[in-house]
């Protein structure tokens, strides 16, 4: 989020999370295998695919947005935008609602689905992160350790605990369910997290470093967010806050 927390949380990691390469965890890399143009003043915060089409919700005080985004292109179909007091996180569709979640706000935000049409704002008790479904609950991150299962009403029904060789595996980010799995980004790094939903242990983790090529980073260029699945193409896409690319890419072990 602010530069602040960004130093705390790489500060922790470099502390207590450099054993994430244990030989117990199964280790891959993201290979991109095809780039589409993606909007650079997009802070990506969630991001998903319903029936082929991909969403993305955008956070940042004053530039906050939901937008159907047409792939080729990176450009909005449609796009929602938000009061500037709102900071925009994780956003996902369960049945015919859409979710979007605010940071620090305590609300979240219900539309119809796929019409985009306002339904309600409800008040939502924790910090907001990442949001992905099972197709029977939603599951949000608050940047803790947690993953937190919820109704269509927004009440938890179980609290899973994540964790990496046994430990508490913090800063939680973006969330998308791949094949039975959850998959994490852990903030500030260009680590994905591969987490069984029973147990909440860590499988494996991708790392993503050097997936956007450095001739594209600018000042404003900022971490890795953003994981969408495309259940009908089996794609894999990733993407980052301010990047000028979204990429799919392909899932590779490590030897």
């Amino acid at each position: 989020m602010n530069t602040a927390l960004k130093i705390f949380v790489l500060a922790f990691l470099a502390a207590g999370v450099s054993g994430i390469s244990s030989a117990q965890v199964r280790q891959y890399s993201a290979r991109a295998v095809e780039e589409y143009p993606h909007d650079v003043t997009s802070y990506t915060q969630g991001l998903f695919f319903v029936d082929g089409q991909m969403y993305e919700s955008t956070g940042q005080n004053g530039s906050s947005t939901f937008r159907k985004v047409e792939l080729g292109s990176g450009k909005p179909l449609r796009r929602l935008d938000f009061n500037r007091k709102y900071f925009v996180e994780g956003s996902s569709v369960l049945r015919d609602r859409l979710y979007i979640l605010t940071w620090t706000n305590r609300v979240a935000f219900v539309y119809s689905f796929p019409e985009l049409e306002y339904v309600s704002t409800v008040s939502y008790p924790r910090q907001g992160w990442g949001l992905t479904t099972d197709g029977e609950s939603l599951i949000a991150s608050d940047g803790s350790s947690s993953l937190y299962y919820m109704t269509p009403d927004l009440r938890v029904t179980k609290t899973l605990q994540v964790r990496l060789h046994g430990k508490p595996l913090d800063y939680l980010n973006e969330l998308e369910y791949i094949d039975g799995k959850i998959w994490a980004n852990v903030y500030t790094t260009n680590m994905i997290v591969v987490i069984d939903p029973e147990s909440g242990n860590v499988e494996a983790v991708v790392d993503c470093g050097g997936l956007l090529p450095d001739k594209f980073k600018t000042p404003a260029t900022d971490v890795l967010n953003g994981i969408a699945f495309d259940d009908r193409t089996g794609k894999i896409y990733l993407t980052g806050k301010n990047w000028p690319r979204l990429y799919q890419v392909e899932i590779v072990e490590k030897k």
